[in-house]
């Protein structure tokens, strides 16, 4: 039969595996990949990211890697992270179900300041919103900035 397979126990009519699967999607629409370090596993991270977001995610890594050549990449905690080797990360991002939130780890240092507050007093974010332009001259300043700052160490 075409379109089925027939397994070792003889079960007719199931379907093959594909080859490749899509990363489970967390709440929120975060993808779930596994820790890693370089740029292999953040553009795995953004081919994953649902709908307009994977876009915007590679517009947002392009940006940072244009901005600074000798950027690090890692996914950590389902998330992909941009630093220094020996300064620490910088700057992170996250799917959330209507925008990405983008983390400056020492943010309070940049200026003008990001507009979203964390309970942490160094940290501040900026949402990217469906539809809505990146303002690349302002987002390059701040990523700049962060990337001239000590970043954070876990």
């Amino acid at each position: 039969m075409k379109g089925t397979t027939a397994g070792k126990s003889g079960q007719a009519g199931k379907r093959a595996k594909p080859a490749a699967t899509k990363p489970k999607l967390l709440s929120g629409g975060n993808p779930q990949i596994a820790k890693a370090d370089g740029d292999a596993p953040v553009q795995a991270y953004i081919d994953a990211m649902p709908g307009w977001k994977s876009d915007a995610g590679r517009h947002l890594d392009q940006l940072i890697a244009r901005t600074v050549p000798e950027v690090r990449k890692a996914v950590k905690w389902n998330s992909p992270f941009y630093g220094i080797e020996g300064r620490g990360w910088f700057l992170s991002f996250h799917c959330f179900t209507k925008y990405i939130k983008v983390t400056f780890f020492s943010g309070s240092s940049l200026d003008p300041l990001p507009p979203v507050e964390s309970k942490d007093k160094n940290t501040r974010y900026f949402h990217v919103h469906e539809g809505e332009p990146l303002d690349e001259e302002l987002v390059a300043s701040w990523v700049r900035q962060a990337s001239e700052l000590p970043g954070w160490v876990p």
